[in-house]
């Protein structure tokens, strides 16, 4: 992909103004814009695979700091090094910035109006069926693997959030837990039948 100077320009311009024009049409936060992101970089652009993809979101979400510029950023990293990293955090950052800028200079007029009132309250629905569809897509992905432990955590946190009522950061840090571990002993496992 990075053969050469020109198509390195490229890789970078794409990155930054793919980032650039997701986070300027996207509300939501960054469910939504995790799932724009899987959509240019995994099924447009075939830059990235669905497993890489939910890797890279998973290191996200682990990291202190806003999801949204953190998928990207890590996106653009695995993609272009340390530019990309930057390019892709830059793409994702301004849009935001100008929007609350010129909102801020006017907020008294944007929240008395009633056509902006409508306008939010039309884009909940629209943020709701991007949000099922990331949801579909991603268990889609890791039901593929058919590993018994995904299913079981997948389980047990389900009770336990939903019907116990356990912190979710408590589920996602057992989960971590179980999953390194299962890791380790697969790579243990490995190492001894070599």
């Amino acid at each position: 992909m990075k053969t050469n100077k020109v198509n390195e320009k490229h890789l970078y311009w794409k990155l930054f103004s793919s980032c650039f024009m997701i986070s300027l049409c996207t509300f939501g936060g960054g469910l939504v814009i995790i799932s724009m992101l899987q959509k240019k970089f995994v099924e447009e652009f075939k830059w990235i695979s669905h497993e890489e993809m939910m890797d890279l979101v998973a290191i996200a979400q682990s990291c202190p700091g806003v999801m949204a510029v953190n998928s990207a950023t890590i996106i653009g990293y695995h993609l272009a090094g340390v530019p990309g990293a930057f390019l892709t955090a830059l793409g994702s950052i301004l849009p935001p910035m100008i929007i609350l800028s010129v909102i801020s200079v006017f907020y008294k007029q944007f929240r008395d109006n009633r056509i902006v009132a409508l306008i939010l309250k039309g884009m909940q629905a629209g943020v709701a069926a991007v949000l099922i569809n990331l949801s579909l897509s991603m268990s889609r992905t890791a039901l593929e693997d058919k590993k018994v432990l995904s299913f079981l955590l997948f389980a047990v946190c389900v009770i336990a959030v939903v019907f116990l009522g356990v912190d979710v950061i408590y589920a996602i840090l057992f989960c971590g837990v179980a999953g390194g571990l299962s890791v380790l002993y697969e790579e243990k496992k490995r190492r001894a039948g070599e």
